[in-house]
């Protein structure tokens, strides 16, 4: 698909879409329409049921109950975080399908993954060239959005002359090493930019099975405190999250770095003691939806102010 076409994006300041919606119960205003930078945000998977066509690792960007399921989904409660730092520039791609992640054939994975980035890339390329004119640019996103994100960072950012224009990256949602990029470092404080935030999200104690359980050289930034440190941020630091029904909740989560994952505490709503969830990844951005929000304004106007 061209993405000329706006059909082939999720999200654009051009129209009115899921990215320019704000938390019911939330006093949030849509800022793009002033925003003086751009965030080029990347989906996670959303392609998981049995494919009922040809399309078996790679999503078709024609799927209209796909696409409905992306912007009601990720659009809605992920994206919409940055609405008020940049305006939303969402690529719709040919996702690779969730089996690519769990599969044993790895040459099929990389296959579904190399022909998702590179629509990703397609994309990434139509936005420099028609959209961006010089402005600061966020990165963001989620799961198999960040391992797309993290290519589109190295072949374009790392030490290239457009990282001059990153503002920041928060690439959530994937175990990341801090070495990841050779000039781009982890973010460690609040204002600082041409940096990134990483971090994945499991239940206070627990540890997935991939963790060897011991120091890691995994990048966490508690996005609470915007720190790395493993100091606990109570629920009181969380301005407001975002929960079912695209609710804003203050005081939602509390946050705390370990061994290069963050853990969270079920967040704090009637009837969590019936909540046993131990992995918090598809709520990575919603348990910290405002602290993120006003994270991304707070580093576009440093970048700025830095000119």
């Amino acid at each position: 698909m061209d993405y000329a076409d706006p059909a082939a994006w999720s999200a654009l300041p051009s129209r009115y879409d899921a990215a320019d919606l704000v938390p019911r119960k939330s006093s949030l205003k849509d800022e793009q329409a002033t925003a003086k930078a751009d965030v080029f945000f990347i989906h996670p998977t959303i392609f998981t049921y049995k494919p009922e066509n040809e399309y078996v690792w790679n999503a078709s960007m024609t799927d209209q109950a796909l696409n409905t399921r992306t912007d009601s989904s990720t659009i809605l409660n992920q994206a919409t975080a940055f609405n008020a730092a940049g305006r939303i520039f969402a690529p719709r791609y040919r996702q690779a399908h969730y089996q690519a992640f769990v599969t044993q054939y790895k040459e099929d994975k990389e296959a579904a993954l190399d022909l998702a980035y590179s629509d990703v890339k397609r994309a990434f390329d139509y936005y420099l060239a028609h959209e961006n004119k010089g402005r600061p640019i966020i990165i963001a996103s989620h799961s198999q959005g960040t391992v797309h994100a993290t290519r589109l960072m190295k072949e374009y950012f790392d030490g290239k002359e457009l990282g001059k224009q990153l503002v920041a990256a928060y690439i959530i949602g994937i175990a990341t090493p801090k070495n990841t990029f050779t000039n781009i470092p982890v973010c460690t404080s609040p204002t600082q930019t041409g940096c990134f935030v990483a971090y994945t999200s499991f239940l206070q104690g627990y540890l997935p099975p991939w963790h060897p359980g011991t120091v890691t050289e995994l990048a966490s930034v508690n996005p609470l405190t915007w720190s790395t440190d493993e100091n606990f941020a109570s629920k009181e630091k969380n301005i407001g999250g975002v929960s079912y029904g695209f609710k804003y909740v203050k005081e939602f989560a509390d946050a705390q770095n370990h061994l290069g994952v963050l853990w969270t505490n079920t967040p704090y709503v009637p009837g969590r003691a019936f909540v046993k969830l131990k992995n918090w990844h598809k709520a990575d951005i919603n348990l910290f939806y405002q602290n993120i929000r006003e994270n991304a304004v707070q580093r576009v106007q440093t970048f700025l102010s830095q000119k």
